[in-house]
């Protein structure tokens, strides 16, 4: 698989690793790690986080986001690798994302699908209620994923 080699590896993070993943999402919207039911999972090239996929436990269900892959290391397929552990860990539930338009056919290929606004759970809805109600003019997707128990 792409991404894998020497120098790669490929785990989920430690709370007190998750200042790395701000750090790198600083580049992303500054995202940050404030959510008690969280884990966030990680790719690493010698050391350096390279790319993450954060799960978050809402009351009503599972969120993945922050999916992202620092500038430098883009093309390597580490954002793969790192949704690939999430749903290798937290897969056995569903999982709901916003995804970007343009990124609907990757998230295709872990098995996500298309949903209506309506069919997330509310807490998963509300972190996009900027959109009223209009989220692909908001460039989003709402999906998901089944679990595999």
């Amino acid at each position: 698989m792409a991404g894998t080699g020497p120098g790669v590896e490929v785990r989920e993070l430690t709370k007190g690793e998750f200042p790395l993943a701000e750090k790198l999402w600083e580049e992303y919207r500054g995202q940050k790690s404030d959510m008690p039911g969280e884990r966030i999972f990680g790719v690493f090239e010698n050391g350096i986080l390279a790319a993450t996929a954060r799960c978050t436990r809402h009351t009503d269900g599972l969120e993945m986001d922050c999916v992202f892959s620092s500038e430098r290391f883009r093309g390597r397929g580490y954002a793969r690798l790192a949704v690939q552990a999430l749903i290798d860990a937290c897969g056995k539930e569903q999982i709901f994302i916003h995804s970007t338009i343009v990124l609907i056919s990757f998230y295709k290929t872990f098995g996500f699908v298309p949903i209506p606004e309506e069919k997330l759970p509310r807490t998963i809805r509300e972190r996009f209620l900027f959109c009223f109600g209009e989220m692909a003019g908001c460039n989003v997707c709402p999906m998901t994923r089944q679990g595999s128990r």
